[in-house]
């Protein structure tokens, strides 16, 4: 198939699969005539490194992942290197939940501070916040 056919059954644009290309995750095949031609595999190794995106891993995570797919592994992650990205990308996800765990403990903190004042304020004439319109 051509480089057209291949971008609408991904779902991607040409232009994605010309980068993928220099990036060295698509294959660079032409035809006689120059034009670049794909087949059911290459659409798989778009499926695999689309769906890692959608789980947030860039696409140099994707490699990996490639690479086993190209060695004929039946899926991308049954490769000791695949495997070392999800660990990676773990460690790396578990830190970002870590991390907005201790900015909702102060979001929390700073609210039950406000409503405290608010509600002292509310017993003691003082400078009141309005907004207006």
């Amino acid at each position: 198939m051509r480089i057209g056919e291949l971008a609408e059954r991904a779902g991607t644009s040409t232009r994605t699969l010309r980068y993928y290309e220099s990036r060295g995750l698509l294959p660079a095949r032409r035809d006689g005539n120059g034009y670049r031609t794909y087949d059911e595999e290459d659409l798989r190794l778009l499926r695999q490194i689309r769906t890692l995106q959608d789980f947030g891993f860039d696409l140099e995570e994707t490699r990996p992942f490639v690479e086993c797919l190209r060695a004929g592994h039946p899926s991308g992650d049954s490769c000791p290197a695949s495997l070392a990205v999800y660990r990676r990308k773990l460690t790396e996800l578990d830190g970002l939940i870590g991390r907005l765990g201790e900015v909702r403990d102060q979001v929390a903190s700073q609210l039950a501070e406000a409503e405290a004042e608010a509600e002292a304020g509310a017993e003691s004439p003082g400078p009141r916040c309005e907004m207006t319109g």
